[in-house]
C-alpha cells in the first residue's frame, strides 16, 4: 500500500499488525492505545476518529496512533493469548524511531482494556522506559478510572480535558 502524502502508516507486510498511523506535523497529539483495529490512512475507524478531533481541539497541527501491543484485532479479546516477542520489539523499535529522542507528551489511552491480557501490562513497562530515556511527559483524558487506568478516547467526551498523568506512579501500580 502506497502511504498518501502527510501520512504516516507503518504495517507488517502481512498487515496482521500496524505499529504507526497519523498524520506529519510538528506539534502532533501521540496517542497509545491497547491495539489497532483495521484503521488506515483511507479509512479511519472510531477510536482513530476520536483521537483526530480531539487533537485538532486541543490545538495541535497532527496525531500519531501507537498501541501497547500491534496486533490488528477489531476485538481486543482477539488478541494473541501469548504475545510474540517479535511483535513486541518492532513495536518498541517503531516507536523509539519515531520519538528520536524527543522531549514530546503522550497521550494514555487504553482504559480498563489494559486487563484484557496479563501480558499487555509488560508492553506499557517498555513503552514507559522508551518514554522516559527521552523525558516524555504524559496525559490522560481527565482524570483516571476508579483502578486508575488512562481513559480510552471512544469512551471520553470531547469536553472532558486533558490534565498530567503520573505514568511512574500508574507503572507501578500495574
Amino acid at each position: 500500500m502506497t502511504v498518501p502524502k502527510g501520512w504516516l502508516y507503518q504495517v507488517t507486510p502481512d498487515n496482521t499488525a500496524r505499529f504507526v498511523l497519523g498524520t506529519v506535523g510538528k506539534n502532533p497529539l501521540i496517542c497509545v492505545g491497547v491495539n489497532p483495529s483495521t484503521a488506515t490512512p483511507q479509512k479511519l475507524d472510531p477510536t482513530v476518529t476520536r483521537v483526530a478531533r480531539r487533537a485538532w481541539r486541543n490545538n495541535y497541527d497532527s496525531w500519531i496512533m501507537l498501541n501497547l501491543y500491534p496486533q490488528r484485532s477489531t476485538d481486543p479479546d482477539g488478541m494473541h493469548a501469548q504475545y510474540l516477542p517479535e511483535l513486541k520489539a518492532q513495536n518498541e523499535q517503531r516507536i523509539a524511531e519515531l520519538l528520536q529522542g524527543r522531549r514530546v507528551t503522550l497521550l494514555a489511552a487504553w482504559g480498563e482494556l489494559i486487563e484484557k491480557r496479563d501480558y499487555l501490562p509488560d508492553m506499557l513497562h517498555g513503552i514507559a522506559q522508551i518514554t522516559e530515556q527521552a523525558s516524555c511527559g504524559w496525559m490522560s483524558i481527565g482524570a483516571p478510572l476508579k483502578r486508575h487506568h488512562p481513559r480510552h478516547p471512544s469512551r471520553a467526551r470531547y469536553d472532558m480535558g486533558l490534565q498530567s498523568f503520573d505514568m511512574a506512579t500508574y507503572v507501578q501500580r500495574l
